[in-house]
């Protein structure tokens, strides 16, 4: 009588044993689903990083770079710890004009600014490697930051009778970039910059050793165009420094604003990290900060996708 009165009129045992049976079986689905998203993660995060890594090294190598500030030869432009970004396409697109300040090789005969140490042990030179290849630790080789006074033909002197630096027979007013209480040059020199070639000051002259200390290499003291890295276009840090690297007007104030030199399309300098300690994680972050992002948004769609099929 039992079985019959629960089958004609009653709750089914059956039934609430079919209903608990299915809600353990959602419960099952769900975390199973949930184990399998964590397990695609974790799946998917080597694939990002080297990603990411990859996306920096095409950044540094072809777009933009920092660089850390080593020493005191462009103070007050740029002081020891400041980190600049350089734009390496500025003078694949465009072409360098007097006053701008550039990053570039000076292997071939200029010496370090700074004294860097070098690693020791196997495990760190291979660090040390992988850390030069996006931009984390500094490396051997010779970079310098210099702003550019004279371009290819033109006549370079130091200094007029007001103790002013000509280019073309016209002076420059230097003092809106120079260092607080330094002369244009302690040194006399009367420069013809030769073709290809650019003659590089730093802007705290009595601590810098630009093109005035190497008058006896060849090229006189002049640096290669090809060496050109790229033009430092503002300070990124500390924060309290964040700003425009700009042209000076002194330039054009001087009727000086025209000569132009572009780097050329076969130049030979370097595209991985060199130099004095240059160091930046910008590319990396920026890499990151594209990849990462797409990936969190693939995600969400494929999660929308799953749980409109689910309904």
């Amino acid at each position: 009588m039992d079985e019959r009165e629960i089958a004609a009129g009653g709750e089914p045992a059956t039934g609430r044993a079919s209903t608990v049976g299915s809600n353990d079986g959602s419960d099952t689905s769900d975390a199973r689903r949930n184990r399998g998203k964590e397990r695609s993660f974790w799946r998917e995060l080597p694939v990002l990083v080297v990603l990411a890594l990859g996306l920096a090294l095409l950044i540094k190598t072809f777009l933009v770079q920092a660089f850390y500030i080593p020493s005191e030869s462009m103070e007050n432009t740029l002081v020891p710890g400041d980190r600049v970004l350089v734009n390496k396409l500025s003078y694949r697109l465009g072409e360098i004009q007097r006053g701008d300040v550039v990053v570039f090789n000076g292997a071939d005969s200029w010496e370090s600014e700074v004294d860097l140490a070098q690693p020791s042990g196997s495990v760190q030179k291979l660090l040390h490697k992988v850390g030069e290849l996006f931009g984390f630790s500094t490396v051997g080789e010779k970079d310098f930051i210099k702003r550019v006074i004279g371009l290819p033909g033109d006549h370079v002197v130091c200094c007029d009778k007001q103790n002013r630096v000509t280019v073309n027979g016209k002076a420059i007013t230097e003092s809106g970039y120079l260092h607080p209480g330094d002369p244009p040059s302690a040194m006399a020199f009367d420069v013809r910059v030769p073709d290809g070639r650019l003659w590089v000051m730093g802007d705290h002259r009595s601590a810098s050793a630009d093109s005035r200390s190497h008058l006896g290499d060849p090229g006189g003291g002049t640096i290669p165009i090809d060496h050109v890295v790229g033009r430092a276009f503002v300070i990124v840090w500390p924060l309290n420094r964040v700003d425009l690297l700009t042209r000076p007007g002194a330039y054009g104030d001087a009727g000086l604003a025209s000569g132009q030199a572009r780097v050329p399309a076969t130049s030979t300098a370097p595209t991985a990290p060199i130099g004095s300690p240059l160091t930046d994680a910008v590319p990396v972050l920026a890499g990151a900060g594209v990849v990462f992002p797409l990936a969190g948004l693939r995600r969400g769609l494929l999660r929308r996708r799953r749980s409109r099929a689910g309904r």
